[in-house]
């Protein structure tokens, strides 16, 4: 079979900027002495010589390994180079994208805080913030992306977070992210972005976020072998929002620290007492993937517009920002250049003809994983949402036929050709 591949090359700007980070990535995760490959540090305890040094490590004087609860060289690697990607001065790598929510949000928070989550939110996290961190005591207010007045009037003396996903998975609604940071900075509350969708395509720390996590399970691994996750932190400057009374808490280690407070603050608060550490094969497994993320982003960005746009002709009820009937097709076109991810969704009107389509494809995957190789397919309001009642449904963009795609390597024609044919069976 003769692939067409032309339409790799509709958007150049795409092209170069993939193509810069192609360097950057291969160059930083490869060596050009000794071990090419980065090395997997199997080991859950680390020998430090002498007492003296001992009591340096755990004072933060000597910077050496501790425990691999608190991270190994291999997990450093990786935090080193995607502190990098993001421009941030440091980063944390947890055992899962869920792990490093739960590890930004329990080195910051405490009972009688407050959260505000703006936009659609992949249901593990909707969960987290609705009903396990409520049970700690922690309230989250839910609003929509461009809520922004009702936003901003939300925010009070309790509120330690502003918390959104940089496309919402899987409403597809897209943030103003510099206009929410403009709310808080104004407001002094930390802004934490999910960027597990877009990396490299959005940079949430140069936009004015403060901490941003990734799931490195799904596009930055690529293929479904590792779980792991990842929060990078800006620096901590002279004059910061978190040397206000509003995170009290973090003056000893800002004091401390300085700079790398923020991170220093998630592995002591966090990482050492809840325990989400990444193992060594995961960040090995996450490092090998950024090697070729460039490439495989660049590829699937480009595929999604591609076949979105074909089956929006073909009549399907296609929900993607780059069709001109979005309704954040404007802010896709002016703040999403590189693309937004992976995804886009199908409502197919009933859970029954959702059924059909998914059991008729040849090419989709049915899993709940996204960000794979591989085309993957999902029912949502009968496998992640099951338990979701109908009014966070309705928030969340969730109807009873609703099917989540998430575009893969292989050729965009066949996938069109597929997903035609399954529809109509």
């Amino acid at each position: 079979m003769s692939y067409n591949l032309s339409y790799l090359k509709t958007k150049t700007i795409n092209m170069k900027n993939f193509e810069d980070y192609s360097t950057q990535l291969t160059q930083s995760v490869g060596s050009k002495d000794g071990l090419v490959s980065p090395a997997i540090a199997n080991s859950a305890s680390f020998a430090y010589g002498s007492a003296q040094i001992a009591e340096d490590i755990f004072a933060a004087r000597a910077k050496r390994p501790l425990y691999s609860r608190m991270g190994n060289p291999t997990s450093a690697r990786l935090e080193s180079i995607m502190a990098e990607l993001d421009g941030g001065v440091g980063a944390v790598a947890t055992s899962s994208g869920m792990g490093a929510i739960a590890m930004v949000c329990m080195s910051l928070l405490k009972s009688g805080d407050e959260i505000i989550s703006i936009g659609g939110l992949f249901g593990g996290t909707y969960s987290f913030f609705s009903e396990t961190l409520s049970r700690f005591g922690v309230k989250t207010h839910f609003f929509d992306v461009d809520e922004l007045e009702n936003i901003s009037s939300a925010i009070n003396e309790n509120t330690k977070i502003v918390f959104l996903e940089s496309v919402g998975n899987p409403n597809m609604r897209l943030p103003d992210i510099e206009a929410i940071a403009n709310i808080t900075t104004k407001h002094q509350v930390a802004l934490v972005v999910d960027n597990t969708i877009t990396p490299m395509g959005v940079l949430p720390l140069q936009l004015g976020a403060d901490i941003v996590l990734y799931s490195t399970t799904k596009i930055i691994s690529g293929n479904s072998s590792a779980l792991g996750g990842i929060a990078v932190f800006r620096a901590i400057e002279d004059e910061d929002k978190f040397k206000t009374t509003r995170y009290a808490e973090l003056e000893k280690i800002i004091n401390k620290m300085g700079k790398m407070a923020l991170v220093a603050n998630a592995k002591k608060r966090a990482l050492r007492d809840f325990g989400m550490s990444a193992s060594a094969h995961s960040s090995y497994q996450a490092m090998l993937g950024l090697e070729t993320l460039p490439l495989r982003s660049e590829r699937i960005n480009s595929s999604v517009e591609f076949i979105v746009k074909a089956l929006n002709e073909k009549g399907l009820n296609v929900n993607h920002p780059s069709l001109p009937t979005n309704v954040h097709h404007d802010r896709y076109n002016t703040n999403f250049t590189q693309g937004c991810g992976t995804l886009f969704t199908i409502d197919f009107g009933s859970k029954q003809s959702a059924y059909s389509f998914l059991d008729n494809s040849k090419l989709l995957t049915i899993t709940a994983n996204i960000g794979d190789s591989r085309t993957l397919g999902l029912h949502m309001a009968s496998t992640i949402y099951s338990d979701f009642n109908s009014e966070q449904k309705e928030f969340l963009g969730i109807t009873e036929g609703l099917v989540r795609i998430s575009v893969g390597l292989e050729n965009p024609q066949d996938l069109i050709n597929d997903i035609l044919t399954a529809s109509k069976e």
